[in-house]
């Protein structure tokens, strides 16, 4: 079984100049935890993940989780939501993504997909042709009856 047989063909991504506010309404709206995204040409570029939404891993000035939920709360006042607000709504989906995206062919085994996602700690691989064009995506969900069957 290929890559090709398995995965998902209605991929929910987003474009590199994507806001980080569309980018948390499209993970949110498809009840999803991450999404590729891709550049003008439908090729991959990296994947934003609900973590690279909520840690200063980036290097960049988004607030941790606990400083998140502070700030809806306003437990530090609104001088300094105001401030982390301001730097975090002018991010883009390239400022924030993981990069590079780990991916595999349409023709990759199981075995190749599997090897991908638990070497490399990732819960999704995109699925890209032979233009590194976007034409699919496989989950755990989609791979793990494979795996046990």
């Amino acid at each position: 079984m290929k890559a090709r047989d398995i995965m998902k063909k209605d991929v929910i991504f987003v474009t590199q100049d994507e806001s980080i506010q569309e980018v948390l309404r499209i993970l949110m709206k498809n009840n999803v935890s991450g999404v590729p995204v891709i550049d003008k040409n439908n090729q991959v570029l990296g994947v934003v993940t609900e973590k690279d939404l909520i840690t200063k891993e980036k290097g960049l000035n988004i607030p941790s989780y606990i400083e998140f939920v502070a700030s809806i709360l306003f437990i530090d006042g609104d001088l300094k939501y105001n401030i982390n607000h301001e730097k975090v709504i002018t991010l883009t989906a390239k400022e924030i993504m993981s990069s590079p995206a780990y991916t595999v062919y349409l023709d990759a085994s199981v075995e190749e997909i599997a090897s991908v996602m638990v070497n490399r700690r990732i819960n999704r691989v995109p699925v890209i042709d032979k233009e590194r064009k976007l034409v699919g995506i496989i989950g755990r969900s989609d791979l793990l009856p494979i795996l046990i069957n």
